[in-house]
Parts: C-alpha cells; structure tokens; sequence
C-alpha cells in the first residue's frame, strides 16, 4: 500500500531470535518493542547463524511471528486508511483521524486542531470522548504548556543537556518526557521543531505547568501523545493529541505505526481542504450573487430558505419592487454546476431584473426577452425559470390619485420550472402554470400566463426542483410531501411565512439545509398577502 514502508517493526510479541544468547536469555532480555532488525546487506543466514543454542524449530517459529505481526500491521493500516478515504468533508475525516489515530496508539480521547500554516483557514477544533466544554477548559491552558500548541507554533525542542531552566513556561520540551524513556537517535541531536511530544505521566510531573494539571486532573486524563499534520503544499495543517486516562506513553511500535497512517491522513486532508476552501469560495460568491435582503412592500411580507450545493449550482431567487407598488417574484435554475454555472446564475438574474422593470406587468414578455437572450450569449446553456407579477394591494392609489378597488392579482408565467403552491385557510393547492419548455431548449419559446387572485392570509411558495430532489424520493411523491408539508403549517403559523417556512424545511428535510451529501440547491421563497 502506497505510503507503508515494507519493513515495518515487530510487534510487541515477538521474540528477537537473532540474539546471540540461549533461548532462555533470549526470551528475558530482547526488548517487548522488537525493534532491532537483521541489516538488508547483511550474508544470508547470519542472524540465525549467531545463535547456536537457539533450536531451527524455535528460529522458524521467531519468524513465522514477527511475519504475522507485519501481516497484521499492514492489514490494520491498510483498513483504516480505507475508512479515511472514504471520508468526503473535513470535519467527517478529523473524526475519523482522530478514532483511528486512538486505535493505534491505545488510547480512549483526544482532539485535532486545525490551523493550516497558510493563514487561510478555516481553523477549527474537534474532539474524540471531549464535549466543547472540555476542550473550553483544555484550551484555558497557557498556550507554552499546551504540546500541540508547541507543535502549532513551531517551537524548538529542549537541548537534552539543557535542564536547568527554573520558568516551567520556558521549559521548551524535548520529544518525549518524564524518567525511562529508551534513548535514541534523537537524543544526540541539536534542538529542533517539535515533531511529536509524548507526556507520559502528567500528574507526576512536577515542572509542568500548574494549570496543565489542573485541567487533567479536572478532565481525568495522565498522559497525552501529540503529533503534527503536515502535507504539502499547505505545509502544516494542524495537530492532534491523544489523552490516556492512567500514566502511559506509546511504544516504538505504535508511534512507527500511527507515524505512517498519519503521513496517509495529513495528505488526505490536505486535499479535503483545498477542496473546502473552493467550495466556501464558491458558495460565498453564489451568495453575493444573490439579493442580501429582502424588499419591504405594503401588504406583502417574504421570507426565503436557500442553500447552494458544494460544487456551487445555478438555483436562484428574486424579488424587486416594481413601479406603482407592484412586486417582481423570481425563481429559476440554470443547468450545470461549479463556478460558470454561478456565473451564468448572476448574469441570468441580472438581466431579468432589467426585463421585469421594463415591462414586468407581463411575465411571458419577461421571460421571451430572457431566452432569446440565453439562445443568443450562452446557446450551450439552458435554463428554468418563474416569474409572477403581483399588483399592488386593493386600496392603494394609483397614478391620478384614484385608489384602486380591485382585488389583488397575481400574474404569473412558467418555463419548465416547478409549479408554485398557494397555502391559505380555505386552499392548499398547486398553481397550474401552463406546461412549457426550459429557456434554451426551443428556437422559440412562447407559454400563456397564468392569473390568480390571492386572498388577504395566503402565501404563495416559489421553490426550486432541489428542495423536491433532496428528499431522495421520486417527483411524483416528493410533490405529495411538499403539499403535506404545507397542509400541516400550524394555523397560527400561516400569518408568519418565516414560520411558514421553517415548517416545510423541517418537513421535507430532516437533515437539513446544509446537508454535505447532498449535491442539490434549494430555494424557497414565501409571499404572504396579509389582509
């Protein structure tokens, strides 16, 4: 598997037959770690060869273990490296980052902390058997005597023959602390960036910062394991700290082990972060796009839910005031998804806009000039859109002071996009726009409007086709929960289309608007026509 080096230390069972002693002092003295290994270049039969007093049935049977245990090891990294790939959003991998990394390391909590070394976000904390209470209080831990803020920061690691520091803050930790720690190949070399800081007894450390044990004691841990995430080409992406509820510390094995699926998972996120980040940029400029309020008309009040897909789609809303008290409503969907989409999305609205305070009285009108202009500028394109033009209340004066008498009407047009749902105390029910092609698809398109009257407590709902597909049920049944979700608005509700629609969000998508599985936009937009 890519990223695994094929020699992997033995696990902490074997036995090392390669020492040059008998069976018995063998088995007393090779080390639980089995980390010494027979050199590649080394003559064939060497290691088996300098232990005379060791059976060939014992030697073989050595091997078959440390075998086994590569074999298991490879298995394991190879089964949580496939958990971690599976992961599509960043906040679903620092979980699994952080449950794999606790498997491998033996212990039972720990947390991740996202902070990319670019400045660029977004930076973030999760945690693994934490609440946000105890991550609260871990982060009240001045930031010196934190280990993955060390790690964070970039501090240096202590010079080993350096002890005479008497500021716990300025003590700058070496890799591992507390006594019995086997020296290695580190412990010789000058002070560097932390790359991994093990305390392994917290409780019994007594030049720790006092607030550090504190927060452990409080929080019931006595050890933790920290270690950095970096990847090209952020650099350093974070870091993450696992905690042990007794004195412990990882063995050679586990941190040779958790070091490899860590090189897999920091790269892993990497790449799930430059994809966030596109997506969040994506999304904010589909949001710019789009109205950042909403207009106050009298005897109309709006309300709208929207939410943009992670590839960033092309759904869209409206709504204008018109000349003489009158209101534009807008919906529309143009095909495709990602950053031309959107911007097709904002060219789109842009020119209805023009369209509809033109000539807005007349929605096919509006819409025809909309697709011959989309045939003319974007012919690979196409697009569903609605508009309704809603007259101005009964009662209000209209040019040469004469107050109008007439009932409110509403008048509406279609191209291939979903019919609205007019909600009242008398009526629940579809508007039966006229069946008509999407903008683009004909050479020339044409469909009669549509007029209704609403009635003073009635609300009219304009949405997009993603709020049907979100449900992941067919269109046909997703229309019958759509009109159940409005039949069942509480009655006192009706009057408030931000409760109106709250309701049928809830209703229809249980998860959610910001669902990260889902690929779909959805809008949807309330008019209430007080009386």
């Amino acid at each position: 598997m890519a990223g695994i080096e094929p020699a992997l230390p033995a696990p902490a069972h074997t036995v090392d037959p390669r020492v040059a002693k008998t069976a018995a002092d063998a088995a007393a003295d090779t080390p639980s770690d089995g980390l010494r290994d027979t050199p590649a270049d080394a003559p064939r039969g060497t290691a088996l060869g300098s232990a005379p007093d060791v059976s060939a049935v014992d030697q073989l049977t050595a091997v078959q273990d440390r075998l086994a245990g590569w074999i298991s090891d490879l298995s394991t990294l190879h089964d949580l490296t496939e958990q971690l790939a599976r992961t599509r959003t960043l906040k679903d991998a620092l979980h699994e980052l952080l449950r794999a990394g606790a498997s491998l390391v033996g212990a039972r909590r720990g947390l991740v902390v996202l902070a990319p070394s670019d400045g660029l976000g977004p930076e973030t904390t999760v945690g693994l058997g934490l609440g946000h209470a105890e991550i609260g209080h871990i982060e009240t831990i001045p930031r010196r005597a934190l280990s993955y803020a060390r790690i964070l920061d970039g501090l240096p690691e202590r010079d080993p023959g350096d002890d005479a520091r008497s500021d716990p803050l300025d003590d700058t930790r070496h890799e591992t602390r507390g006594e019995g720690r086997t020296p290695g190949p580190r412990d010789d070399a000058p002070a560097g960036p932390c790359t991994e800081i093990a305390e392994p007894d917290i409780p019994g450390e007594k030049d720790l910062d006092p607030r550090l044990r504190e927060v452990a004691a409080r929080l019931g841990y006595a050890a933790s394991y920290a270690v950095p995430l970096s990847a090209a080409p952020i650099g350093r992406t974070g870091a993450a700290v696992w905690l042990y509820d007794e004195p412990a510390e990882p063995t050679e094995r586990q941190r040779h082990l958790v070091g490899l699926y860590r090189a897999h998972a920091a790269e892993h996120l990497a790449r799930l972060l430059e994809l966030h980040r596109s997506r969040q940029a994506l999304r904010t400029l589909h949001t710019e796009l789009l109205p950042q309020r909403l207009p106050r008309i009298p005897g109309v009040r709006l309300a709208v839910r929207h939410s943009t897909g992670p590839r960033g789609g092309g759904d869209w809303y409206d709504a204008l005031p018109l000349p003489d008290g009158a209101l534009g409503l807008a919906v529309g969907s143009v095909t495709g998804s990602g950053p031309s989409a959107v911007a097709a999305m904002g060219r789109l609205r842009a020119s209805l806009r023009a369209y509809a305070v033109m000539e807005g009285e007349d929605p096919v009108a509006v819409l025809s000039d909309l697709e011959l202009l989309l045939r003319l500028t974007e012919p690979a394109r196409s697009a569903t859109a609605l508009f309704a033009f809603t007259e101005p209340p009964p009662g209000t004066v209209v040019p040469g002071g004469i107050a109008d008498p007439f009932p409110r009407k509403l008048v509406l047009a279609g191209a291939g996009h979903c019919p609205p749902l007019i909600l009242g105390a008398l009526r629940t029910e579809f508007v039966e726009t006229s069946l008509s092609a999407p903008l683009g698809m004909l050479a020339c398109w044409e469909a009669p409007s549509v007029e209704i009257e609403p009635a003073g407590g009635e609300t009219l709902l304009l949405y997009s086709d993603g709020l049907l597909h979100r449900t992941g049920e067919p269109m046909d049944r997703a229309f019958t929960r759509l009109h159940a979700a409005a039949v069942g608005v509480p009655p006192a509700s009706r009057h408030d289309p931000e409760a109106v629609v709250d309701h049928i969000v809830r209703t229809m998508l249980p998860q959610g608007l910001d669902d990260p599985s889902s690929e779909e936009d959805v809008v949807l937009l309330a008019a209430h026509f007080e009386g």
